[in-house]
């Protein structure tokens, strides 16, 4: 079986275009125009010690390799490996770090990595975690052995931004690692790299998967061999790499993801500006809303808001709930990003992990919107009945 080629789609400017063609090439031993299913665990070879491109599916496997040179044409980055989840990624980059070193993260990140950080990391490979507000005079938390900044941007769930080129800019100043969660923005909306960012990190779990039915992750770097050396040690050595048939589930995905993130785009502005205007409900934040604190630093460097929308209800508790479950077409769930519009509470659900610790800035109130790609109509007039 010939070594697959990566398609070269530097130069198309048009998402919908690298959506579609990003990464893809004919199969080299069918013709088949999409790309097939190796279930396989090894493969054969001509003789002991060589192979035809491909010797274990952990190590390669050409479903994933296809899916890998997708993603890192559409971040435009040089090289990417895909994970079994966005944790397991994430697992890969801090295991680029050794025991003592230093990592100042934002104070606002999804659950599930404060998790990672402060019970796993912090704990079995003694790494350092100080989380701050990135939009803020970060750089006098950096140490001696600061070797790494971590940034969500727009954050999970307050929707903050920050300034990638900024933050890239103080690090290569003191020689850090950079490292941005591009999840809630997605490859259509923001491209981290382009800003001097050294790996972005995603979980395809969501938008670029975009179907709710699988779990992945993965990282894009730029031009930079260290890395990528040792990133691939790391994934062939723990092996967290997701299935042949995941991967074919996650390219398929993304050959909708620009007509995706656009409906995205085009109903969370709407939805967001229906919420800002409601009685029951204060601080409804968006960052495609003039009111948003990081408004211009999104307009720089963002070229949507993708459908993340998060509000405070001004009622009990138990208000929210009754106002959640009278909903008929958004559904009470965990997770973000699918065709499918959907409703959470932070602070019982995703972020549920954060309560009492010193960091926590999740308001118990903080009601998070997935906005899907249903008739914008249907949706307000869905919140508007279950608001009454």
């Amino acid at each position: 079986m010939a070594k697959r080629k990566k398609s070269d789609l530097r130069k198309i400017n048009q998402f919908d275009t690298l959506s579609v063609h990003a990464g893809i090439k004919s199969d080299p031993l069918t013709g088949a125009v999409m790309t097939p299913i190796y279930a396989t665990s090894t493969f054969a070879q001509d003789t002991p010690g060589k192979d035809k491109g491909y010797e274990y599916s952990r190590s390669q496997n050409p479903t994933r390799e296809v899916l890998e040179a997708s993603l890192a044409e559409l971040e435009n980055g040089h090289r990417a490996f895909a994970f079994a989840s966005g944790v397991a990624a994430q697992t890969a980059v801090i295991d680029l770090l050794k025991p003592g070193d230093h990592v100042i993260a934002f104070d606002d990140l999804y659950g599930g990595t404060f998790r990672l950080f402060n019970e796993i990391k912090a704990k079995s490979s003694n790494i350092d975690f100080t989380f701050v507000d990135l939009n803020t005079n970060f750089s006098k938390h950096i140490r001696k052995n600061t070797k790494m900044i971590w940034v969500e941007t727009p954050t999970n769930p307050l929707l903050k931004i920050a300034d990638l080129k900024r933050i890239s800019r103080i690090a290569k100043k003191h020689k850090i690692i950079t490292v941005c969660d591009n999840t809630f923005a997605t490859p259509i909306n923001q491209r981290p790299l382009d800003f001097g960012i050294d790996i972005v990190n995603h979980s395809t779990t969501k938008y670029i998967n975009g179907h709710s039915d699988i779990i992945g992750g993965s990282l894009v770097i730029g031009k930079n061999k260290t890395l990528e050396k040792k990133l691939a040690l790391i994934q062939n050595s723990t092996g967290a790499v997701p299935s042949p048939f995941d991967c074919f589930l996650i390219l398929r995905g993304i050959k909708t993801l620009s007509l995706r993130i656009k409906k995205h785009n085009e109903n969370g502005i709407k939805i967001a500006r229906f919420l800002k205007g409601h009685k029951k409900l204060s601080d409804v934040t968006y960052p495609g809303l003039t009111n948003h604190k990081q408004s211009d630093i999104a307009k720089k460097q963002m070229n949507g808001f993708g459908g993340m929308i998060t509000f405070i209800h001004r009622g009990t508790m138990s208000d929210i709930s009754k106002f959640m479950k009278k909903l008929k077409i958004f559904t009470i769930a965990e997770s973000l990003g699918g065709v499918e519009s959907l409703i959470e509470s932070p602070a019982l659900m995703t972020h549920a992990y954060l309560e009492d610790k010193s960091y926590n800035q999740v308001p118990k109130k903080l009601v998070r919107l997935s906005v899907g790609i249903e008739d914008s109509e249907d949706l307000i007039n869905d919140l508007m009945q279950a608001l009454k």
